[in-house]
């Protein structure tokens, strides 16, 4: 990880790989695959499969969801690595009901010992892991700083610290106050949520944060991470049409086309990043 990284965060249905390119060739040093379940991954279903289908050598992370041990490994014995692949993460930030019934997402992060093993069995496998989470379920678990002794328990290679607890909308303010205490575990911290400021990027690198990510603000402007970087730009346009013509030479799924072109040039979105 460089001293300080930009990150494209996982988005559903957005961040396939024509997408992901066209923000690595605009300052984005990381990249992150949409959500994919591992059950239907050990269970080889095409369509899952499907979603890890990388087109070139981009920097990529796997973003993964669920808590089966055996099916992670059965998971990790089929995967074969591709070129630009970083490594895995785990997502402990989905807020979805449904996800949060089976213990998985932001439920996850009061599951210490399961998330140290889940973890480890990636590490076991020779592959970088790290975590995305929020501060919680809700303003209680934020207040107990449940999300600390996750951060000071888990062997991750760093940890995306989304400043919101599950049960906030994104109209809602995120708490960076967070920050420095997350920043004394001696862990490797990237900051995420509404970061769209050169100013903001100078406060997290003041506080010794590692880096940010980005998820929503990437769709209305992918070159969003050169401009926070100091770096020109072509104009929107000239981006829009070289995303078409990558969407086009890597088949990308009409649904993923629409949805950021959608989006491309808006100040206000309506989805959310995983």
């Amino acid at each position: 990880m460089k001293n300080f990284t930009f990150m494209l965060a996982p988005m559903e249905d957005i961040t396939d790989s024509a997408f992901r390119t066209i923000c690595h060739k605009y300052g984005a040093d990381t990249t992150f695959t949409e959500m994919v379940r591992i059950d239907p991954l050990s269970r080889n279903n095409a369509a899952t499969w499907s979603r890890l289908e990388f087109k070139d050598s981009t920097p990529v992370i796997i973003q993964l969801l669920g808590a089966n041990e055996p099916r992670l490994k059965k998971f990790l014995k089929l995967f074969k690595p591709h070129q630009g692949f970083e490594g895995f993460n785990f997502n402990l930030g989905c807020p979805s009901p449904q996800v949060i019934k089976l213990g998985q997402g932001c439920a996850m992060i009061k599951r210490i010992s399961k998330t140290k093993k889940l973890v480890n069995i990636i590490h076991d496998y020779g592959y970088n892991c790290s975590i995305k989470m929020r501060l919680g379920m809700n303003k209680f678990e934020k207040e107990k700083k449940i999300y600390l002794n996750l951060i000071d328990a888990v062997d991750a290679d760093f940890f995306i610290v989304h400043a919101r607890y599950g049960a906030q909308t994104y109209k809602e303010e995120p708490d960076y106050s967070v920050y420095e205490e997350c920043v004394k575990t001696g862990k490797k911290i990237i900051a995420n949520g509404n970061i769209n400021t050169k100013e903001q990027v100078e406060y997290f690198k003041k506080i010794n944060v590692n880096g940010i990510m980005i998820g929503r603000k990437a769709v209305n402007n992918p070159a969003i991470f050169n401009e926070l970087k100091g770096l020109k730009s072509p104009n929107l346009e000239t981006i829009k049409k070289e995303y078409l013509e990558l969407a086009e030479k890597y088949n990308a799924p009409f649904k993923y086309r629409k949805n950021v072109l959608k989006h491309l040039g808006e100040k206000d979105e309506e989805y959310r990043e995983e």
